[in-house]
């Protein structure tokens, strides 16, 4: 099915057809063999989209800005917008950071590989384009197997949003990189369903005091065990360079408008409120009755499976052709605040 779908997208040029080339890896134990094309089309410049526990990313030679470029001219990306440099280990980390702070050490050892970004001071390898001009680079160690084989396969660093287009939602299977993107990409490595579901939480160690700028798969909680004084930022979008991806006002959107409704008892009115066309509705758990009229996901209770489920959810709504999607709004809770940041950003204004 996936092969069937990569043809859709396939065109014409100089009389040849062009298409993304598709690599299929176990997700659990890649084969280097496998990965090899894909690691010398990321030395050599090219575009690659990966699997890691949070999203699909597009990848490519962070050290390249020519490379770099194909990544905003493919997505339709702002260069006001930074990207986050994924490494194979904490080494790698160090090699592109100008300084390394001793709680970068014990944050590292927490929570790498994994959904964790540290925003650090970078080195000068680094182009200004990998950072929005900025002086500090987000860097981090995916906890997906096939991210890490490739990244230790190409033995260089990765600069790599998600692979999506601009403001859409973000790819959580190799089949949404191929809808969004098509034959921007020079390869897509298919490494299955991501675990995590939602992006990487950036942490800003750049001042006195580790500030989440962007929330994500790990919990300031979670963090504060480590260090104790983080805190979360309240930043308010600019038209300048951003410090950390994932902070526009609009994002992770899908087609048809989306609407957060405070408590399930409200889905229903707002569902006879909605107007002519099919409506989807995603509720925490099981739905309340009184739905029957629209196309109802029930999303797990639990702040981790939910993120899991959401941007396939939300994926499958824009496949449908949905008019309006109802969305019940998670808990004001810590372990549902990057949720809440993601459908927020989503929701129409």
């Amino acid at each position: 099915m996936f092969r069937e779908l990569a043809r859709g997208f396939q065109r014409c040029q100089n009389g040849e057809m062009h298409a993304p080339r598709l690599i299929q890896v176990d997700p659990a134990a890649p084969d280097l063999a496998q990965l090899a094309p894909a690691a010398a089309l990321l030395r050599k410049g090219g575009l690659v989209a990966f699997p890691t526990e949070t999203v699909y990313g597009l990848g490519a030679d962070a050290r390249n800005p020519a490379a770099v470029a194909r990544i905003f001219e493919s997505k339709g990306r702002p260069a006001t917008n930074p990207l986050i440099v994924h490494v194979a280990d904490v080494d790698a980390a160090r090699a592109i950071a100008a300084t390394w702070p001793p709680i970068a050490d014990r944050l590292a050892a927490a929570f790498w590989p994994g959904p964790l970004t540290l925003l650090l001071p970078k080195r000068p390898e680094i182009p200004d384009l990998v950072t929005a001009g900025l002086g500090a680079v987000g860097v981090r160690i995916p906890a997906h197997p096939v991210a890490l084989a490739l990244l230790k396969e190409a033995g260089i660093p990765v600069a790599a949003p998600s692979a999506n287009p601009y403001m859409g939602i973000s790819p959580t299977e190799a089949r949404h990189v191929l809808a969004g993107l098509g034959d921007r990409v020079d390869a897509i490595v298919d490494g299955g369903s991501c675990a995590v579901g939602i992006e990487s939480t950036v942490l800003d160690l750049t001042g006195e005091v580790p500030t989440v700028l962007r929330p994500g798969g790990v919990s300031l909680d979670a963090i504060r065990r480590i260090a104790p004084e983080a805190r979360m930022a309240h930043l308010v979008p600019g038209e300048g360079p951003q410090a950390s991806p994932g902070l526009a006002r609009r994002h992770y959107a899908p087609k048809a408008p989306l609407s957060l409704i405070d408590g399930r008892e409200a889905l229903v009115p707002a569902l006879a409120a909605a107007g002519g066309g099919p409506v989807a509705v995603l509720t925490i758990g099981p739905a309340p009755a009184g739905l029957t009229q629209a196309r109802v996901h029930e999303l797990p209770r639990d702040p981790e499976g939910y993120a899991a489920a959401l941007y396939a959810t939300l994926h499958a709504l824009d496949a449908q052709g949905v008019s309006r999607i109802l969305v019940e709004r998670p808990p004001e809770t810590d372990a549902w605040t990057a949720v809440r940041d993601r459908l927020g950003r989503a929701a129409e204004r």
